[in-house]
């Protein structure tokens, strides 16, 4: 870890709760909504988080597997997502919501007409917001976490999001 954590003290709690206690908690409300209150697809979702957590390099996000009413996606979906501009393992959502994580993640800015033509003919614009979030969620807080070294330390509670 980069940081300092009391002997004894959750690095994850200690840094994200008593650290910085008018943001952590506000902070940690928000990652924990994304999985509690998310509608998106299991494979669109965790196309997107993984292909954050594999730009991040998070150790915990790449390992974590989303569970909804006993399901996650397969062992071999972290090497899909990796391989989504050739892959016949991806359906059409999941194929964009992880081109989406990596542009969003890598040249936001590079989102171009044709991008959002095509994202826009695959999901409404409600589902278009939330991935949005969702990416925002994990990019900032994966990466909060990996450079401070917190990520060998996570753990995300298991959440029922449906």
């Amino acid at each position: 870890m980069r940081i300092d954590v009391p002997e004894g003290k959750d690095p994850i709690m200690y840094v994200w709760g008593e650290m910085v206690p008018g943001i952590g908690p506000a902070a940690a409300g928000f990652a924990q909504s994304v999985y509690s209150h998310g509608t998106l697809g299991l494979r669109e979702f965790e196309a997107a988080r993984l292909r954050i957590a594999q730009i991040n390099g998070c150790l915990f996000c790449q390992d974590w597997r989303t569970e909804r009413d006993g399901v996650t996606v397969e062992d071999t979906f972290p090497e899909a997502v990796t391989a989504w501009r050739t892959t016949s393992d991806l359906d059409e959502r999941a194929r964009l919501a992880a081109e989406y994580a990596e542009r969003y993640a890598l040249d936001h800015h590079g989102l171009d007409d044709d991008f959002w033509s095509r994202l826009r003919a695959a999901y409404s614009d409600r589902e278009v917001v939330e991935l949005s979030m969702c990416l925002g969620s994990w990019l900032s807080f994966g990466r909060l976490n990996r450079v401070l070294g917190l990520d060998e330390a996570c753990v995300l509670p298991h959440v029922a999001t449906r």
